[in-house]
């Protein structure tokens, strides 16, 4: 069953924004939005505060799941500290969570603030995404996977899954959170294929191809209020296995709920590709 009893249900109404019909593949930028060609149809949607719910979601049925983690990274606003100590401890995590061979951290960490802090916007991809979207489509997570593939691996790779790993920075309650998508309650013929461009200015443009979704009345959206830099959500972005989870929708929203004045919400984004091989 998708549904929570009504008594232990506790849902926000947010403001989200599928992809509408399109006669041209669409395509979005990682900072220049004016840049974007997106025909968004705007929803107002339930979402379920799944902290709440006496059944918490997991990886091996919904996608995704919240997931107590304490890092040694004093600062995450400081690169060189997360480079040095939080690839290592994400690897771990995605070892412990789902009992992979082996996990490979595949870039920096994305920081994002939301729009009423300074910093949205200022660093390198650090909006918040307003669209539903999957960061990749299962080529590219083929391609992905082939490419981070560790190189001392010497037995042939039966299956790889990527995840997100999305950690809150500032305090609770955040004005912007995340919402994900039970993946039972996605459809393929939901899925529209997109560019996504990477416009780092002073460097080339590069980009690979990601997913949109188009509104579903069937989809389950969930979020989890007042998070801690304690823990995570994890969520599934591509796993090459049909048994499992396929991969989770998401994207931010404003919760209508949240007091004004708090404190903007920042996150960090780590994402790791794991690998199981053959005996």
């Amino acid at each position: 069953m998708l549904a929570t009893t009504a008594a232990a249900t506790r849902t926000v109404a947010g403001r989200v924004n599928y992809i509408g019909q399109m006669a041209e593949r669409p395509r979005y930028y990682a900072n220049d939005h004016s840049r974007d060609v997106l025909a968004l149809d705007s929803r107002v949607i339930e979402i379920e505060d799944a902290r709440a719910r006496p059944g918490p979601p997991s990886l091996e049925r919904e996608g995704f799941a919240l997931i107590p983690h304490k890092s040694a990274v004093a600062d995450f606003r400081a690169s060189d500290e997360v480079a040095r100590i939080h690839p290592e401890e994400i690897e771990r995590l995605a070892l412990a969570l789902s009992g992979a061979d082996r996990a490979t951290v595949t870039a920096p960490g994305v920081l994002r603030f939301s729009e009423s802090s300074p910093d949205s916007g200022r660093l390198n991809n650090s909006r918040p995404a307003r669209f539903i979207h999957i960061d990749i489509s299962d080529p590219t997570a083929k391609a992905f996977a082939d490419r981070s593939r560790p190189k001392d691996i010497d037995r042939p790779v039966r299956r790889f899954a990527h995840y997100n790993v999305w950690r809150v920075l500032s305090a609770p309650p955040q004005d912007v959170p995340l919402a994900v998508c039970d993946a039972r309650s996605l459809s393929p013929s939901d899925l529209v294929e997109a560019d996504a461009v990477f416009d780092v200015p002073g460097k080339p443009e590069w980009s690979f191809e990601g997913l949109l979704v188009r509104h579903n009345p069937n989809h389950r959206w969930s979020y989890f209020s007042n998070m801690s830099r304690d823990e995570v959500i994890v969520f599934k972005t591509n796993d090459s296995d049909p048994a499992h989870p396929h991969h989770v929708p998401h994207t931010a929203f404003n919760d209508p709920t949240c007091p004004p004045g708090v404190t903007p919400r920042a996150s960090l984004e780590m994402r790791v590709i794991c690998y199981w091989l053959d005996r």
